[in-house]
């Protein structure tokens, strides 16, 4: 099979498809790599930029899900919703255009359709990533997306060093195998390049991993951090977070999605009415780049 390639830094092997219908590029471009010359291959001594997992952050206790059904098969349907209000996206949005530079190459894990970049930035390339290729489609700040169930398949068809930032939006906590990830995103990431995890408390409880469910909300970003420490090469994990003047109660209450209700919205991925937590845990690459 011929290989085709959108970009000399982007080879892909899964089907990728382009999100821009004004382009000439066809809409599915598929890309074949040998194995010996496959990046993704972290035991391969030739690729010296892999990202090297020091330890397991989580037991396999931890990371069963009430639902074990496949992931593919629990977003076969679109949702097109937010799962957060409207603060928790505005500032998420301002932390974007503070750490994201117009030249910037990005890939979007774990997507949807839509990526809260600000709206008046054009980015050299967004690459998304997802599970439902309806949603995805319909993102109009992605160049061209990818479907991949990363609980299944934790490697990136991408050659190191391709971008310059990588973005996790309120998902991280369907990650089973968080570790091998966050090494994906290290090795794909250019050096200085910046990867911004963002959650609230919300999420889909019966596929969040269980010591996600099992957590608080400071024990989460613990648990964040943890993941970037768990891969070496990453700088030390820098967190932000924004929490609304809501009563210790209220916020136990829905940090812990345990009240019924609370608990059933999560299952719908549904933001109770009350204004969400905003927390992001960033690190870099190798190095924090400074720019003039």
């Amino acid at each position: 099979m011929m290989n085709i390639r959108l970009n000399p830094k982007f080879p892909m092997s899964t089907s990728i498809f382009n999100s821009k219908p004004n382009k000439t590029l066809p809409s599915k471009l598929k890309s074949t790599l040998s194995s010996e010359n496959n990046p993704t291959d972290q035991s391969s001594s030739s690729s010296s930029s892999a990202g090297k997992i020091k330890r397991l952050v989580l037991s396999q206790e931890e990371r069963t899900k009430i639902n074990p059904y496949s992931d593919r098969d629990f977003y076969a349907y679109p949702r097109f919703v937010t799962h957060v209000d409207d603060g928790f996206i505005s500032t998420l949005t301002d932390l974007y255009r503070e750490r994201l530079r117009p030249e910037f190459e990005i890939l979007d894990l774990m997507s949807s359709w839509v990526s809260h970049l600000p709206k008046e930035v054009k980015y050299k390339r967004v690459v998304g990533h997802g599970l439902n290729a309806e949603e995805l489609s319909k993102n109009p700040q992605l160049d061209y997306f990818f479907v991949k169930d990363l609980n299944e398949d934790q490697k990136f068809e991408m050659e190191d060093s391709s971008f310059d930032a990588v973005l996790c939006t309120v998902s991280v906590q369907y990650l089973q195998q968080p570790e091998k990830v966050f090494a994906e995103v290290f090795r794909v990431l250019k050096p200085g390049g910046v990867f911004i995890v963002s959650f609230s408390n919300r999420m889909f409880y019966e596929k969040a991993v269980s010591a996600w469910r099992d957590g608080i909300e400071y024990s989460r970003v613990q648990l964040v951090k943890q993941y970037f420490q768990s891969v070496e090469g990453f700088t030390e994990a820098e967190v932000i977070k924004k929490t609304p003047g809501a009563s210790a109660s209220a916020e136990a209450a829905q940090g812990d999605n345990k009240l019924p209700f609370g608990w059933s919205l999560g299952l719908l991925g549904l933001a109770a009415p009350s204004s969400d937590p905003f927390y992001a845990v960033i690190a870099y690459r190798n190095f924090k780049p400074v720019y003039e």
